[in-house]
């Protein structure tokens, strides 16, 4: 279902207006990779930091899905909401996802469902499991600030407020910071002095979105003309798809990871995949909000749009070729990360074939954006069961035929199911064709 919205008035956008408004988006971006870095340098200081380390990363592995839902209220809010109207029933369809994730959360902390999860699924030892709940139950708060946090980020973004996203984030870090001080000085004696830190860093920020976010949802029109948004019915139909297709996209990590397993040197295979998706991952992070330019701007100024996409969609390639082909990458490896020897070597064999992921990611982000313009978060679905089928096929093939390849099979895999998602994504724009766009704004100069 593609939702019957107006169409708004064609401008001209300035770069500079683009710039202004992409900037912030993607400095935040790139911060959140501090906020692990405080919190693993805390938690090396303990008596023994591997234990409290594994804890807090294994329980942040189950937050990375039970957080999913909220997260994709930032999309959902920065799409639909355009007045008054809109705004209540988004904000009500959060309100049922805050409430679902708090009760999923509880379920799993305080039922023996924590217990099997953690040791069925994850692998944990009966006498880590304990310490690994623990970590949860704090973490499980998470995944409510993160909600009221990109709720109304949505809506911040929607404003081209986006410098607000960065000093949320800056305050944040400083915060997160502030307390790991405190922590190191008394003494880290678990990982729930990581989820602690998590939880507060959080909070912060959420509050800096709230106390933005609320100002300007009160300077939103009463009801909009024509704008088809007025229940939770309609939010309901552009987000349900958007948390079913996220479902789909979880599996594909794990996925990697048990072939991986296969390969002939599978804990070499793991940790070089591992370092080399750090590296990606940081890459990619600054161009990650592409989906958001086009999302306010294509309705407005599609020829601004698409200059400012090809000016930057080339760079995370050409920073990735760099970093894969010349010895900046070795350079990298062993004097910044810390990473010697045939792991070092191993790490730039996947950065390599990683480079075809370089390449899609910033176009597929444009792609979705066009997705939500259109309103038909439906077809986001089949791109994520494009990509798992490619993904998962590609592994098959390449750890039954070059298991020698050890790690870079993880990066070819990846790569290619990622390049199968953005041609699903291509076709689909080009021959599935929607009632009418969600609408956009009139720009402010």
């Amino acid at each position: 279902m593609s939702l019957p919205l107006p169409r708004p008035e064609r401008q001209a956008v300035s770069m500079k207006k683009l710039w202004s408004f992409f900037l912030p988006l993607g400095v935040s971006a790139s911060l959140v990779t501090i906020s692990h870095v405080i919190i693993n340098s805390t938690l090396s200081r303990s008596a023994d930091p591997e234990k409290i380390i594994s804890s807090y990363a294994v329980a942040m592995s189950l937050l990375a899905i039970t957080e999913r839902p909220a997260v994709l209220l930032r999309q959902t809010c920065s799409t639909l909401v355009r007045d008054k109207r809109s705004f209540r029933s988004t904000l009500t369809v959060a309100q049922l996802v805050f409430a679902s994730i708090m009760l999923m959360g509880l379920v799993i902390s305080y039922t023996p469902l924590g217990t099997f999860i953690f040791q069925g699924v994850f692998g944990v030892g009966e006498d880590n499991v304990g310490d690994v709940l623990l970590v949860y139950r704090v973490l499980m708060f998470v995944s409510l600030f993160s909600g009221i946090r990109c709720f109304y980020q949505g809506i911040i973004i929607y404003n081209l407020r986006t410098k607000w996203l960065t000093i949320g984030m800056a305050i944040r870090l400083a915060g997160m910071y502030a307390l790991s001080l405190y922590f190191i000085h008394t003494g880290v004696t678990s990982g729930v002095v990581g989820a602690i830190i998590f939880l507060f860093g959080m909070m912060i920020e959420a509050a800096v979105s709230f106390s933005e976010g609320r100002v300007l949802a009160r300077q939103l029109p009463d009801k909009l003309e024509d704008h088809a948004v007025e229940n939770k019915r309609h939010v309901f139909s552009f987000y349900r798809p958007l948390l079913l297709s996220s479902f789909i996209s979880l599996w594909i990590g794990p996925a990697i990871n048990a072939m991986l397993g296969k390969t002939w040197d599978a804990y070499l295979s793991i940790s070089s995949f591992a370092i080399a998706s750090s590296l990606v991952l940081l890459l990619s992070s600054f161009f990650s909000y592409f989906h958001q330019i086009v999302i306010n701007f294509y309705r407005i100024d599609p020829a601004a749009v698409r200059k400012f996409t090809l000016m930057l969609g080339f760079v995370p390639v050409l920073l990735m070729g760099i970093i894969a082909f010349t010895p900046v990458g070795d350079l990298l490896l062993e004097h910044v990360i810390g990473v010697h020897g045939r792991l070092r070597a191993e790490s730039i064999r996947v950065l390599q074939g990683f480079v075809l992921f370089a390449f899609v990611m910033p176009w597929l982000d444009v792609m979705n954006g066009l997705v939500f313009v259109r309103g038909q978060t439906k077809l986001i679905i089949g791109s994520q069961i494009a990509n798992f089928s490619l993904t998962f096929v590609t592994l098959l093939v390449l750890v039954a035929l070059a298991p020698q390849w050890n790690g870079t099979i993880g990066a070819w895999a990846q790569s290619i199911g990622m390049a199968a998602e953005l041609l699903f994504v291509v076709l689909a724009l080009r021959f599935v064709k929607p009632a009418d766009p969600v609408p956009s704004r009139q720009v402010r100069q």
